[in-house]
Protein backbone atom coordinates (compact mmCIF):
# COMPACT_ATOMS: atom_id res chain seq x y z
CA UNK A 1 0.00 0.00 0.00
CA UNK A 2 0.92 3.22 -1.04
CA UNK A 3 1.03 6.18 1.16
CA UNK A 4 -0.15 9.47 -0.21
CA UNK A 5 3.08 11.32 -0.17
CA UNK A 6 4.38 8.22 -2.39
CA UNK A 7 6.01 6.04 0.27
CA UNK A 8 5.51 2.97 1.02
CA UNK A 9 3.79 1.20 4.05
CA UNK A 10 5.87 -1.17 6.14
CA UNK A 11 4.86 -4.82 6.04
CA UNK A 12 3.88 -6.56 9.06
CA UNK A 13 6.06 -9.85 8.84
CA UNK A 14 5.26 -13.37 10.50
CA UNK A 15 8.06 -13.25 12.42
CA UNK A 16 9.78 -11.91 15.52
CA UNK A 17 13.24 -9.95 15.97
CA UNK A 18 15.66 -12.09 18.04
CA UNK A 19 14.25 -9.81 21.10
CA UNK A 20 10.40 -10.62 20.53
CA UNK A 21 10.00 -7.36 18.69
CA UNK A 22 7.78 -7.14 15.59
CA UNK A 23 9.78 -6.79 12.40
CA UNK A 24 8.94 -4.83 9.47
CA UNK A 25 9.99 -4.85 5.87
CA UNK A 26 9.56 -1.53 3.26
CA UNK A 27 9.80 -2.95 -0.34
CA UNK A 28 9.29 -0.78 -3.98
CA UNK A 29 6.90 -3.29 -5.72
CA UNK A 30 5.95 -6.08 -2.80
CA UNK A 31 7.66 -8.64 -5.48
CA UNK A 32 11.11 -9.61 -3.58
CA UNK A 33 12.77 -12.73 -1.78
CA UNK A 34 11.79 -11.18 2.23
CA UNK A 35 8.28 -10.51 0.73
CA UNK A 36 7.31 -14.22 -1.19
CA UNK A 37 8.93 -15.81 1.62
CA UNK A 38 6.59 -13.92 4.10
CA UNK A 39 3.75 -15.05 1.65
CA UNK A 40 4.69 -18.51 2.06
CA UNK A 41 5.52 -18.63 5.58
CA UNK A 42 1.67 -17.08 5.81
CA UNK A 43 0.50 -19.78 4.16
CA UNK A 44 2.26 -22.39 6.32
CA UNK A 45 0.72 -20.65 9.49
CA UNK A 46 -2.67 -21.30 8.48
CA UNK A 47 -2.75 -23.89 7.09
CA UNK A 48 -0.95 -25.36 10.27
CA UNK A 49 -3.61 -23.84 12.41
CA UNK A 50 -6.39 -25.86 10.31
CA UNK A 51 -4.46 -28.61 11.38
CA UNK A 52 -4.16 -27.85 14.75
CA UNK A 53 -7.92 -27.29 15.31
CA UNK A 54 -9.28 -30.42 13.61
CA UNK A 55 -6.86 -32.49 15.95
CA UNK A 56 -7.91 -30.38 19.04
CA UNK A 57 -11.41 -30.41 17.90
CA UNK A 58 -10.66 -34.18 18.89
CA UNK A 59 -9.31 -33.81 21.93
CA UNK A 60 -11.60 -30.85 23.92
CA UNK A 61 -14.44 -33.44 22.60
CA UNK A 62 -13.35 -36.45 24.06
CA UNK A 63 -14.76 -35.50 27.82
CA UNK A 64 -11.98 -38.85 28.89
CA UNK A 65 -9.05 -36.80 27.05
CA UNK A 66 -6.28 -36.30 29.82
CA UNK A 67 -5.89 -32.82 31.33
CA UNK A 68 -2.18 -32.30 30.01
CA UNK A 69 -3.37 -33.34 26.35
CA UNK A 70 -5.78 -30.53 26.66
CA UNK A 71 -3.45 -28.22 27.77
CA UNK A 72 -1.11 -28.92 25.21
CA UNK A 73 -3.96 -28.74 22.86
CA UNK A 74 -4.85 -25.51 24.45
CA UNK A 75 -1.75 -24.56 23.96
CA UNK A 76 -1.37 -25.47 20.44
CA UNK A 77 -4.53 -23.01 19.87
CA UNK A 78 -2.65 -20.28 21.46
CA UNK A 79 0.01 -20.31 19.08
CA UNK A 80 -2.02 -20.81 15.79
CA UNK A 81 -4.26 -17.86 17.18
CA UNK A 82 -1.24 -15.75 17.71
CA UNK A 83 0.30 -16.46 14.16
CA UNK A 84 -3.45 -16.02 12.72
CA UNK A 85 -3.89 -12.59 14.03
CA UNK A 86 -0.64 -11.82 12.98
CA UNK A 87 -1.38 -12.91 9.86
CA UNK A 88 -4.75 -10.60 9.87
CA UNK A 89 -3.32 -7.59 11.20
CA UNK A 90 -0.74 -7.55 8.53
CA UNK A 91 -3.38 -8.07 5.49
CA UNK A 92 -5.39 -5.82 6.93
CA UNK A 93 -2.65 -2.82 7.31
CA UNK A 94 -1.83 -3.65 3.62
CA UNK A 95 -5.67 -3.23 2.35
CA UNK A 96 -6.11 0.14 0.78
CA UNK A 97 -8.10 3.17 2.29
CA UNK A 98 -11.81 2.89 1.59
CA UNK A 99 -13.41 4.97 -0.31
CA UNK A 100 -14.43 7.91 1.61
CA UNK A 101 -16.81 9.31 -1.51
CA UNK A 102 -20.54 8.87 -1.42
CA UNK A 103 -21.00 6.24 -4.26
CA UNK A 104 -24.75 5.71 -3.49
CA UNK A 105 -26.20 8.62 -4.97
CA UNK A 106 -25.69 10.58 -1.76
CA UNK A 107 -28.94 9.47 0.38
CA UNK A 108 -26.79 8.12 3.30
CA UNK A 109 -28.01 4.41 2.42
CA UNK A 110 -24.28 3.02 1.96
CA UNK A 111 -23.69 -0.75 2.61
CA UNK A 112 -27.57 -0.92 3.22
CA UNK A 113 -29.71 -4.27 2.08
CA UNK A 114 -33.12 -3.39 1.50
Amino acid sequence: MDHVDGTTAPRLLPWLSPDGKPCYLITGNGGGYLSRLADELEDLQMTTGTDVLGLARRVLEDPESPCTEVRYAGLRLAECLTDALRVAESRGMRLPAPDTEDTAGGDGARGQLT
